[in-house]
């Protein structure tokens, strides 16, 4: 694998509470190697010594606190988890992905948020939901495009994304195309998987209908994190999947 096999938090949120330190030490037992937390506020320092002597990275960090009217402490906490790749993975209303206008704020306010993220050295990205695709817009070659393609083009080089492959099909996308599309914008994809509908369960990647292997090969340099929005079947199901997950991941890495 290019880069060391991830896990976004917000999979193991529940167990995270009950017990942080038991959980993430079965994330790394089943041969992950980073982890992409979600709640950079929540004792950022104190998970880095944890992460640490678990011997786990960090790939990047969810952070919607950063469109709060004071982001510098946030950035902080990013900083201090051990990451120069800050997320912002909501927060901004659907309907502005509707319009160009939309689109046009929305790059501004990404944009300016990365000129203040740049002074602590660090680099903002966007993860997107299925809103950021469903609407289409024409293009001057006669061609149409998603929301997100739209977006892209208006972020400044620094902006990067992140793109959530499940989302991106749920919400119409040719993913392979979509990522080819993007080039190197994309920075870390979530790899997730599932009957294609927004509201069932995620069941293993490679278990699903995503095409992951040629997912992977449109976006070989990305961060690859695993995530579950929801997983049928309890917590035991939870961490099978995980491992059924990474194993496949680790087959196609070989193959």
């Amino acid at each position: 694998m290019p880069r060391p096999l991830s896990v976004q938090l917000y999979t193991v949120r529940d167990r995270l509470v009950a017990d942080r330190q038991g959980t993430l030490g079965r994330l790394a037992g089943l041969g992950y190697d980073a982890v992409e937390p979600y709640d950079v506020l929540a004792d950022p320092k104190g998970l880095r010594r944890t992460l640490d002597d678990l011997g786990l990275a960090v790939s990047g960090a969810h952070a919607v606190q950063l469109l709060g009217p004071e982001p510098g402490h946030v950035l902080d906490a990013v900083a201090a988890l051990g990451t120069d790749l800050a997320i912002v993975p909501a927060g901004i209303p659907p309907e502005e992905f509707t319009s160009r206008d939309g689109l046009a704020r929305t790059a501004e306010r990404l944009n300016s948020l990365a000129e203040v993220a740049g002074r602590h050295g660090i680099r903002i990205g966007y993860h997107n939901h299925w809103w950021e695709i469903e609407p289409r817009f024409d293009t001057p070659q006669g061609g149409v495009r998603h929301a997100v393609d739209v977006l892209a083009e208006l972020l400044d080089p620094a902006v990067f994304l992140e793109i959530d492959t499940y989302w991106a099909a749920v919400g119409g996308a040719d993913v392979p195309a979509l990522l080819r599309r993007l080039g190197p914008r994309v920075r870390a994809l979530h790899l997730k998987d599932g009957p294609g509908t927004k509201e069932d369960p995620n069941v293993a990647v490679g278990a699903g209908t995503l095409p992951v292997s040629e997912i992977l090969a449109a976006a070989p340099e990305a961060w690859r994190v695993v995530e579950f929005d929801a997983c049928a079947g309890g917590t035991e199901a939870l961490f099978d999947a995980l491992a059924a997950s990474r194993a496949h991941l680790a087959s196609l890495a070989a193959s």
